[in-house]
């Protein structure tokens, strides 16, 4: 890890006491700061917190006063608190520089960084460049907004680790210098607006990804997505390595006649790999074409991608119950993810469980993916129960029932199906009205299944 003097001495206050900022606060008091951290929730029983105050660092708990930001050089932000937060608006009338842990990181890592962004398919592609990596010449490490601080993994890496980063537009909108020697953009939808404002500051955030890459580097980029192309590939100054399933990229990955090719040479056939849909065939290409700019042989790509099954709660295949093929989907929070999943089975009839966090939206945009899934029945449960049975009703799905929780929905997905039937957890929605993480949910979901082996 890189020695920075830039830190020593500085004012340094990390707001928010997550994953990330207790591996930023510690990291940035061992190279000399004055650091503070300073969370919203009452941090009296955090283990963390405790750990934190023994190295030296003040905790400030149960608020966000203001006059914390009197002499602060440097903000590091927790990437989910929004600008419109009265602290970060205080520090932003300040002039105090904000950023998140991504541009720390970024600064004082020896290892290259392959970054991945997108708004779907970022975990499962991260996933498996993280396994392709390792038939290349350097050993990967996979972290970032799959669930390991690069704060933390930054410390013990070296010039022979390649960090493999998913990075998400809150982490990436505060970064300044960071520089990913490979840089994924895999789509642009319409999310995060509660939180960007529109869709043009939304790419803007995405851009970031590339934003200091040089002809020396590589931009991997969804060349089917007219957003990506347009908001962000034109504008790269890095080489461009397109993916495509519409295509034949030349100069980079694409399917012809169902065979997985990188600049024309053929990898597998595509109907080999152990992850279902196109929407993960897409993801691969991705995976594809980032193992090609390194230089990965063709068969450890072709192995990985065979022996891949995903990402834990990403259409996750959890197993073959009384005849019923269950896949678990509950990192699905939003309607395109769902939308998805729904078209991954073809041949199989679905019993579809979803629900979840009302964010204001309607389900419309699902109505017509509803429609052209074989769909058998719906179990619907959370605060969108009422919208997601009016868009049920609105594609003629023939049975919809509303239960109260997954817990509830699994024994009536069982009595709704047959063997052969797909089971599917695709909530559509976040998890928070009644679970704490989409990954509790998943696992409830996994638990009661268990229950009828």
């Amino acid at each position: 890890m890189k020695t920075l003097n830039r830190f020593k001495s500085k004012k340094v206050l990390v707001l928010g006491l997550g994953k990330s900022g207790y591996a930023a606060a510690k990291l940035i008091r061992g190279l000399g700061a004055d650091v503070t951290v300073n969370d919203r929730s009452d941090l009296s029983k955090n283990d963390h917190a405790r750990d934190l105050k023994a190295t030296g660092i003040r905790v400030v708990d149960s608020g966000h006063p203001l006059e914390l930001l009197d002499g602060i050089d440097l903000m590091i932000k927790n990437p989910g608190i929004p600008y419109t937060n009265p602290m970060v608006q205080k520090a932003l009338e300040l002039n105090i520089s904000i950023v998140t842990e991504v541009e720390i990181a970024g600064l004082l890592s020896d290892a290259p960084f392959i970054g991945i962004t997108g708004s779907n398919g970022k975990t499962t592609t991260t996933m498996l460049i993280g396994e392709m990596m390792k038939g290349s010449n350097y050993a990967p490490i996979v972290a970032g907004n799959i669930g390991t601080a690069l704060t933390s993994v930054v410390q013990k890496a070296t010039e022979e680790n390649v960090i493999v980063a998913e990075l998400s537009s809150f982490q990436l909108l505060g970064t300044r210098e960071f520089h990913p020697h490979a840089a994924v953009v895999l789509n642009i939808f319409d999310h995060h607006l509660d939180y960007h404002g529109t869709v043009e500051n939304y790419a803007e955030a995405k851009a970031r990804i590339t934003a200091n890459q040089t002809a020396a580097d590589a931009l991997i980029y969804n060349a089917d997505s007219e957003r990506v192309v347009t908001y962000i590939a034109e504008k790269s100054r890095a080489q461009k390595v397109p993916f495509s399933l519409k295509t034949k990229v030349a100069d980079g990955a694409y399917v012809s006649e169902k065979v997985i090719y990188f600049k024309d040479e053929p990898i597998m056939k595509a109907d080999e790999m152990g992850l279902p849909g196109e929407h993960n065939l897409m993801n691969a290409l991705a995976a594809v074409a980032v193992a090609g700019v390194y230089g990965v042989p063709k068969q450890h790509i072709a192995d990985v991608l065979r022996s891949f099954k995903g990402a834990r709660h990403r259409l996750e295949y959890v197993d073959v119950v009384q005849g019923r093929t269950i896949y678990n989907d509950s990192k699905a929070t939003n309607i395109i993810a769902t939308s998805k999943a729904l078209h991954a089975f073809p041949g199989k009839e679905i019993v579809l469980l979803a629900g979840g966090l009302d964010r204001g939206n309607t389900f419309d945009a699902l109505i017509p993916e509803l429609k052209k899934a074989p769909i058998k029945a719906v179990l619907l449960f959370g605060q969108t129960q009422k919208k997601l049975l009016d868009a049920c009703e609105k594609a003629s799905i023939p049975v919809i029932r509303e239960v109260e929780n997954v817990e509830a929905a699994v024994p009536e997905a069982f009595a709704l199906s047959k063997p052969g039937d797909v089971l599917l957890l695709s909530p559509a929605c976040a998890s928070w009205d009644q679970y704490k993480s989409f990954e509790q949910r998943g696992d409830i979901f996994i638990a009661e299944v268990n229950k009828f082996r």
